[in-house]
């Protein structure tokens, strides 16, 4: 029962991220502007995503565009966009993988220690795909930060933490929550069935102890000769 707790926990966990995983590639809240010293400027926000950059009017409209090149994004957008699609393809595989290998699930037959190795996988692939996530958002994190405080970058220029890169964040660690929780449900597999097979049962015993007293040894038989 408490594997089977664990196994919904992690499928709920692994759900989470997959749908928070799409959300993040797909969000343009990565880089906003900032409002420092002369840019008071608060009737327009800015944002800028791995796809598009959109501008805000009085919190009113808003108007978007895709970017026309992805060799005009900056590198570390270039690479968080290749990694945050790689991550969106590994969720979904994850996600699939852990429902083949649930227990309320017949895809794969009703052999515990097949659906734990599935589990295990399934584990293996979200704990990947969290740090995969977790990379990109920490990266475009560091180069905003950097340039917030580097002097020679002009004010108009400065940006902000997104709140994507807070959700990429979240994301990753229930990513890799629910990871560790499948490979925990593994594990309780392979120690339950190592135990089931390393203990005989009492009949057994029983038949095996008769079957000894019943058959004499040949060293007796031959003292009766």
């Amino acid at each position: 029962m408490a594997t089977y707790a664990l196994q919904i926990a992690g499928l709920v966990l692994g759900g989470v991220g997959m749908v928070g995983t799409v959300a993040v590639t797909v969000m343009p809240q990565w880089r906003v502007s900032a409002f420092i010293e002369s840019n008071i400027v608060v009737f327009e926000n800015l944002w800028e995503g791995l796809w598009m950059s959109c501008m805000r009017h009085a919190n009113i409209r808003m108007q978007c565009k895709i970017y026309d090149s992805l060799l005009a994004l900056s590198p570390d957008l270039q690479a968080a966009r290749g990694l945050m699609c790689a991550a969106s393809v590994l969720a979904f595989l994850a996600f699939l993988t852990s429902v083949l290998g649930m227990k309320c699930t017949r895809c794969a037959g009703d052999d515990d220690k097949v659906k734990g190795h599935i589990l295990l996988t399934a584990g293996v692939i979200f704990i990947i795909t969290g740090l995969v996530v977790l990379i990109p958002v920490s990266w475009v994190a560091n180069s905003i930060i950097r340039d917030f405080y580097n002097p020679i970058v002009d004010i108009a220029q400065k940006r902000e933490l997104g709140e994507a890169l807070y959700i990429g964040w979240t994301t990753a660690l229930v990513l890799i929550v629910g990871g560790a929780l499948f490979c925990c449900v593994s594990c309780c597999h392979e120690k339950s069935s190592s135990y089931r097979y390393s203990i005989p049962s009492h009949r057994t015993t029983q038949k095996s102890y008769h079957a000894e007293k019943k058959s004499p040894s040949v060293y007796s038989k031959s003292q009766y000769v």
